[in-house]
């Protein structure tokens, strides 16, 4: 499978280690070498950048971590390709425009038979790439269009997080279904199953999280790989697996939350699928 990562901070964050932590994944300590990819978000705007090549041996891994690029929305992945070639077109995270804002996805999963499913037949928004996980994003963007009718003007939370649950509850009936979806306000984390390193079978926790607070008086933070300003700055963490020796958190089956600021705003149990 995949691996996710996602950072929300209450303020502009350098992500440079934490996503060569991840890399070391994408061929060195893991299978994950069908490509990769890092988007930082730029106000409503994103900074993408990604390739369909292992990210343990990436140029372009190591010119995002040279270049210390900041943002308070960052979200990571690298890939294990069970549908779609290994082409850039394939490669997470997916980005669309939808209210005049470019809106983000990357999922960690198997959906076979999410082609079968009606609500997932493409209307406004269709697939560039033969991906499961890309047809998946079109689906919850053809969902969310209502709420953004006009542009500039952000739903209300709870508004997006009643949408975000009832797809995810739908999405996790076709196979693992973690992932990780920003409209460059909110960082939305649905966690679900994946195959767990320790025993081999697919169970919870498909994710797990890590918070910090970087006190006033401090300069600065260095933990899990991320660089940290001070001045009571506050961040989440989202990953597939730990990756430092931290109490990481896990979210529980089909469970999701929405981190703003560095901060877990809203969360759900998993609901009733309707």
């Amino acid at each position: 499978m995949c691996e996710l990562l996602g950072v929300s901070s209450s303020g502009m964050t350098t992500v440079n280690l934490s996503l060569m932590k991840l890399a070391e994944h994408g061929g060195f300590s893991g299978p994950h070498r069908d490509g990769w990819g890092v988007a930082y978000y730029e106000g409503a705007d994103v900074r993408l950048i990604k390739e369909a090549e292992a990210a343990a041996d990436s140029e372009w891994v190591r010119f995002v971590r040279d270049h210390h690029l900041r943002s308070h929305i960052v979200m990571a992945h690298v890939r294990r390709a069970t549908m779609g070639a290994r082409v850039y077109r394939n490669t997470q995270p997916f980005m669309r425009e939808l209210g005049g804002r470019m809106h983000l996805f990357a999922h960690n999963g198997w959906l076979p038979a999410i082609q079968d499913v009606p609500e997932s037949i493409p209307r406004r928004f269709h697939p560039v790439g033969e991906t499961d996980s890309e047809q998946a994003f079109c689906a919850l963007l053809d969902g969310m269009a209502e709420l953004w009718q006009r542009p500039g003007e952000i739903p209300p939370i709870d508004q997006r997080m009643e949408r975000v649950t009832r797809f995810a509850a739908r999405l996790r009936t076709l196979g693992p279904a973690n992932f990780l979806y920003s409209d460059g306000d909110a960082l939305f984390a649905h966690g679900d199953r994946r195959t767990q390193a320790a025993t081999g079978r697919i169970e919870a926790p498909g994710l797990r999280y890590l918070a910090r607070h970087c006190h006033g008086d401090e300069p600065g933070l260095q933990t899990s790989g991320v660089s940290i300003a001070g001045n009571g700055q506050q961040l989440i963490i989202l990953a597939s697996v730990p990756l430092s020796d931290e109490p990481w958190q896990a979210l529980t089956e089909g469970e999701v939350i929405v981190v703003r600021g560095g901060q877990i705003c809203l969360r759900s149990r998993r609901p009733e699928q309707t």
